[in-house]
């Protein structure tokens, strides 16, 4: 993830997802952004996303609940 980037974008690059917000990574604004465009690229409502550990950290890993 990169916080303060010029724009919002996902990519996949080498099998890895690379998340740039312009959310800055104050008081959670940047995870909170990440979730947010993540469930819209893969047209899923934010409640089905969770960050699962990397609050602090710039490697994240977001939980997707599965449709029951």
């Amino acid at each position: 993830m990169t916080p303060g980037a010029s724009r919002d974008d996902v990519r996949i690059v080498d099998d890895i997802v690379q998340i740039r917000v312009t959310s800055p990574p104050a008081d959670g604004a940047a995870n909170e952004a990440v979730l947010r465009l993540l469930a819209a690229a893969l047209r899923r409502p934010p409640r089905d996303l969770t960050l699962l550990r990397g609050a602090t950290a710039r490697i994240k890993l977001i939980g997707i609940a599965t449709n029951r």
